[in-house]
């Protein structure tokens, strides 16, 4: 038979503690979550959604390495692209001064000038290939080697395709334009030959560098998509949290006075 009125032992105070300590405990649980903004912020509050939590998150890192990657390469293509178009901006200058010099009235003195001109462009060009550099690394030289991209989590790649302008610039910035006939076939030869080249550039860096971007933009829809199932997973419901924190505090003030 339980004792109501026992001096030793006051079951009533008893309850009132208990009920206490569980309003403390599910307080301090609720402030957590609304400090943090997390439901699930330990294995403590629950194990295996904390689990795999962690696996997202290390997945969203990898992501975040990927695309960084991917972001390397797609400024060394845009500078590339950058140093190509220069070059393509001379070629109608450089095709208007040879065509000059392939004219057999053309005095000495005038295709002296008109070769210190074609050599001042040539130079310029040259400049445009040489510094046409990203993070140390130059796609129009001569020692250019294809750049090797990882895309996914799935060891995929993307490669950036290395194009040597260097040898065909070199080629017509050393050619003789001594006489008409010389120039006539610098334009045939040399020239074609650089035009080509830049043309080829144009279109193989520009597809490369389109394909960088839709894969970084793919990859950034991907990690905003997994972010927001990571957070359906550990995010707190903030609005039920702030309404149950307000509860809690009134209970533990009744809870108190009751004690």
């Amino acid at each position: 038979m339980a004792i109501e009125n026992s001096v030793v032992t006051n079951a009533s105070a008893f309850v009132a503690l208990r009920n206490f300590s569980n309003i403390t405990r599910d307080l301090g649980t609720t402030q957590n979550r609304v400090s943090t903004g997390l439901r699930v912020a330990s294995a403590i509050d629950d194990s295996s959604n904390f689990a795999i939590a962690q696996g997202i998150r290390t997945e969203l890192k990898a992501l975040s390495a990927v695309s960084q990657g991917l972001n390397n390469t797609k400024g060394v293509g845009k500078v590339a692209l950058v140093g190509t178009t220069g070059v393509s901006n001379l070629l109608g200058d450089l095709r208007a001064k040879l065509t000059e010099m392939a004219n057999t009235g053309m005095t000495t003195a005038q295709r002296d000038i008109l070769s210190s001109d074609f050599n001042d462009l040539m130079s310029q060009a040259g400049n445009f290939i040489l510094n046409a550099t990203f993070n140390n690394i130059n796609m129009l030289t001569d020692s250019a080697s294809n750049v090797n991209t990882l895309a996914n989590l799935s060891n995929g790649t993307l490669t950036l395709g290395s194009q040597d302008l260097q040898t065909t610039a070199e080629a017509l910035a050393s050619a003789s334009f001594s006489t008409a006939t010389a120039s006539q076939s610098v334009i045939t030869t040399e020239f074609t030959s650089l035009e080509t080249a830049v043309n080829n550039a144009l279109g193989a860096l520009g597809a490369d560098v389109r394909a960088l971007e839709l894969q970084t933009d793919f990859l950034n829809d991907i990690s905003d998509a997994t972010e927001e199932g990571l957070g359906n997973i550990v995010d707190a419901n903030m609005a039920r949290e702030s309404a149950r924190l307000t509860a809690l505090q009134v209970q533990q003030q009744l809870a108190v006075q009751t004690l």
